[in-house]
């Protein structure tokens, strides 16, 4: 079994920050600076491009600490943050800046290297969360999440399809290739971000994954905007739907 090596640490306005390695993947793991026993855990996926601690994903995770008391890990993406980067990770990364070059469209290239990335990360996230709950602050009877939007949905989706310790997750801003097969066996509630007037992602294909999931309660929240517009109020909406789903109320 994989283990937990906590690497380093750092306290900011009460948040602990603690990076570590799980099998050799760097992550970080946000928590309460305070003792909190058994709360509740947060797993999130970061987007294209970005790393562990980009500010989208330090700025979700200290709402969900600072709102709920709960902790948060995030691992780096396969070619992420201080992954090395493959041979396959510069080709399709390439081939996505031609497409863009040309006005071609990206989703295509973006489905096909997204679903590479998940077969990789999928287990790399069951590997984390088996390694998460051995921690005696969260243990193995605590409720988990997971929020993860455009390649956190890419990756996230197969991964809580096929993890039942998941209890709710936030997904969006994806294509429902390849997706929408995973999608019709989550039954979790789920909540879904588009954004209406996203320039590389057409409106029926946003709405045909949230089609696909099986869950009965979802709840699809559509804002006028491009595909980096999401409005930051989202990120406290996912907070609240957390706190409703997972059991402690935000502040």
């Amino acid at each position: 079994m994989n283990s937990l090596h906590f690497t380093a640490e750092s306290v900011t306005a009460g948040v602990l920050a603690r990076d570590f390695t799980v099998g050799g993947v760097p992550g970080v793991l946000w928590s309460p600076a305070s003792a909190t026993d058994r709360a509740p855990l947060v797993l999130m996926g970061h987007g294209g491009g970005n790393h562990k601690k980009h500010p989208a994903m330090s700025g979700r995770a200290h709402r969900l600490v600072d709102g709920c008391g709960f902790h948060v890990a995030v691992l780096d993406a396969p070619g992420h943050g201080d992954r090395p980067r493959s041979e396959h990770d510069e080709r399709e990364i390439a081939a996505l800046f031609a497409a863009r070059a040309a006005g071609e469209p990206e989703g295509p290239i973006v489905v096909r290297y997204n679903a590479h990335l998940a077969k990789l990360a999928v287990p790399e996230h069951h590997a984390l969360l088996d390694a998460l709950q051995e921690l005696p602050e969260i243990g193995t009877d605590g409720p988990v999440g997971y929020w993860g939007l455009n390649m956190g949905t890419a990756i996230g989706v197969p991964f809580v399809a096929a993890e039942p310790r998941i209890t709710a997750a936030v997904f969006g801003q994806h294509w429902p290739h390849v997706l929408a097969e995973h999608a019709r066996r989550i039954t979790v509630p789920i909540e879904f971000d588009l954004q209406w007037d996203d320039e590389h992602l057409a409106r029926h294909d946003g709405l045909a994954l949230f089609d696909a999931f099986a869950s009965p309660q979802k709840s699809l929240h559509v804002n006028s905007g491009k595909h980096k517009e999401l409005p930051r109020f989202e990120a406290d909406s996912a907070v609240r739907f957390f706190a409703r789903h997972l059991g402690t109320a935000a502040t």
